[in-house]
């Protein structure tokens, strides 16, 4: 039987009362679920036949998309945010799109990056951009830039980035990147705010390890907006294509055209 549970932040009140309707309205029809407060220690119990319903922005989602990620289960996006590029469900619909992924197994496989820190054992994992920046405001950092065992630029900036399609409509599209359909095996990398160096971002293929290097000053590692780590001058911070993919569950309004046509616009109305 399949473990659903609905993902939340607790000072979400819209989130924890759509999450209340919702496990309701579920019960009502045979579906037990329940919900978790993604800002609170308690781990779930999740599987890989698991479904997590994120209820929120596309900070909500992200960090459902790392507890989904770790289990291999599927992901369900609500958008109860203004923008929400990442999201394809509409509030309203819950009950019933929780339906449909129970009776219906297609996915989407979602690019993720596996993140590791020169020095360090551990590693970590992001669906959107990792981002090597400045420790110090008002500070530029000399980043240098290696694709596999190839040099590439060295980089005076706020910082570079690292994104995945998915995450090519973030910070890498606020940062001047390229939108990059999802179906596309690549990373692109692109520098914050360059000082004097070339402003463009570079495409490469996914299988490739990027290798970003803080060369002259410290700086931070910051994965799908929460920091990770800090690098000591010459350290360096790996990112490469993550074994496993997100597994997202698929509507018509995933599609890169319709959430270009209607997140974006509305994101600069």
């Amino acid at each position: 039987m399949t473990n659903i549970l609905f993902t939340a932040f607790s000072n979400r009140t819209d989130a924890l009362e759509l999450a209340s309707e919702a496990v309701k309205g579920l019960r009502e029809r045979g579906i037990e679920s329940s919900t978790h407060f993604m800002d609170q220690d308690d781990s779930p119990s999740l599987s890989s036949d698991s479904l997590v319903i994120s209820l929120g922005g596309d900070g909500t989602f992200l960090r459902s998309a790392r507890l989904a990620h770790a289990h291999g289960a599927r992901i369900l996006p609500v958008n109860l945010g203004r923008v929400g590029f990442l999201l394809d469900v509409p509030s309203n619909q819950i009950v019933a799109s929780v339906q449909d992924a129970l009776t219906n197994p297609l996915v989407v496989e979602r690019l993720a990056l596996a993140i590791s820190i020169e020095g360090q054992t551990t590693s970590d994992f992001a669906l959107n951009e990792v981002v090597l920046e400045r420790a110090r405001v008002g500070h530029m950092v000399r980043v240098k830039t290696f694709v596999g065992a190839d040099e590439y630029l060295t980089y005076s900036a706020d910082g570079v980035l690292v994104s995945t399609p998915t995450g090519s409509t973030g910070y890498n599209f606020s940062a001047g990147g390229p939108v990059v359909d999802a179906d596309l095996s690549v990373v692109v990398i692109t520098p914050i705010a360059p000082h004097f160096t070339i402003d463009r971002s570079i495409v490469v293929d996914s299988a490739k390890t990027v290798r970003l290097v803080a060369d002259n000053k410290p700086a931070v590692v910051v994965a799908d907006g929460t920091e990770i780590g800090v690098l000591e001058p010459g350290q360096a911070v790996r990112v490469s294509q993550s074994p496993t993919p997100v597994r997202v569950v698929y509507s018509g309004a995933f599609e890169l055209g319709v959430r270009l046509r209607q997140s974006l616009r509305e994101g600069h109305a």
